[in-house]
């Protein structure tokens, strides 16, 4: 095969080769996500793999000097990637928050529209519902948790700290985090139950919240509840969504696997679960720490916690909106690509 062959049907594999690892060497972030649109990572062994057997050719069939020397050092950059260091764990960890967590929560967006709808819903219907029957309340909880639920946000009760009897920051952290971690790995592994556990679960965690809230509010409690929750109600709330839209990936995995066999469905799902578990115990914690520390505090000003939960609320929903999506590439003419 002559040169100019052998550039015409290789040439557009180098170029893109070429355009990859000039994005995931780029020193900017935004740069380096770019990286993704061009070539999937797990593509690049099998690229670096061609790319050296097309070098190979060329030296074999004394093809140009200047070919040569740009295959090899396509070939050696692509080295230096593949056997780089890995980044810490830490970094890892980071790059995962800040980017591939939110992609993987949007690629099942119509899991977790579902599972927004299935906890919000009730959520919503019972807090207004009991604002009209509030009698309503006796068919959710007994005497005895409504007693404890008033004593916790009555208030004339001056307690030192708001929504909790007593404990120490640090300790109630521990209780937090324990009591949120367990309600959302619940609502993740009950997606096996053919997903109908997942919608169960969201349901009833929808009621149980909005029977609260409802209640509260009707006796005249809401003030003092709705400080302590505007804090940590965000990345609590969010999280409990998340899961319960693994759990319906899972469920929908082992009913409808498509193509694929059901044990290789729910392999696959079972992998994604898995890394949006991580990124729904970070959001949990995240809450329990809030809980801890700020919810709870007594003296600050309603209208100061109410704009923090805020806040959150937006932060929160911009990241799982915007974080990890490539910026759009630039034309000639200096405008946005609306593609990207």
């Amino acid at each position: 095969m002559k040169q100019e062959a052998f550039q015409a049907r290789h040439g557009a594999e180098w170029t893109r080769f070429e355009h990859w690892l000039d994005a995931r060497q780029a020193r900017q972030r935004q740069q380096r996500a770019q990286a993704d649109t061009i070539m999937a990572a797990s593509e690049f062994p099998s690229a670096l793999r061609r790319l050296c057997q097309q070098l190979a050719v060329a030296e074999r069939r004394d093809y140009s000097t200047q070919l040569v020397a740009d295959l090899r050092g396509l070939a050696q950059r692509g080295h230096q990637v593949l056997y780089r260091p890995r980044p810490p764990r830490l970094r890892l960890l980071f790059d995962f928050l800040a980017a591939g967590f939110p992609r993987l929560v949007r690629a099942q967006g119509a899991c977790m529209a579902a599972a927004a709808a299935l906890f919000f819903v009730p959520l919503i219907a019972v807090a207004i519902l009991l604002q009209w029957h509030p009698e309503l309340i006796h068919s959710l909880f007994d005497s005895r948790q409504l007693a404890q639920f008033e004593n916790m946000y009555n208030p004339l009760h001056h307690a030192d700290r708001l929504g909790r009897d007593g404990g120490a920051d640090l300790q109630m952290f521990g209780v937090y985090v324990f009591n949120n971690v367990s309600i959302g790995c619940r609502t993740f592994a009950s997606g096996l139950l053919a997903g109908v556990g997942a919608v169960f679960v969201l349901v009833f965690n929808g009621i149980i919240i909005g029977g609260v809230a409802g209640h509260l509010t009707a006796i005249g409690y809401g003030g003092p509840f709705w400080d302590f929750v505007a804090g940590h109600s965000a990345p609590e709330l969010l999280a409990i969504v998340i899961a319960g839209g693994a759990g319906l990936h899972i469920g929908m995995a082992l009913l409808a696997p498509g193509r694929r066999s059901r044990a290789r469905a729910l392999a696959e799902a079972g992998v994604d679960g898995a890394k949006l578990v991580l990124g729904v115990f970070a959001m949990l914690v995240l809450a329990a720490f809030i809980e801890a520390y700020w919810s709870s505090i007594v003296w600050l000003p309603s209208t100061l916690k109410h704009a923090v939960g805020l806040a959150l609320w937006s932060l929160l929903l911009l990241w799982l909106w915007r974080g990890g999506r490539s910026p759009a590439p630039m034309h000639a003419d200096g405008g946005a690509d609306a593609s990207g």
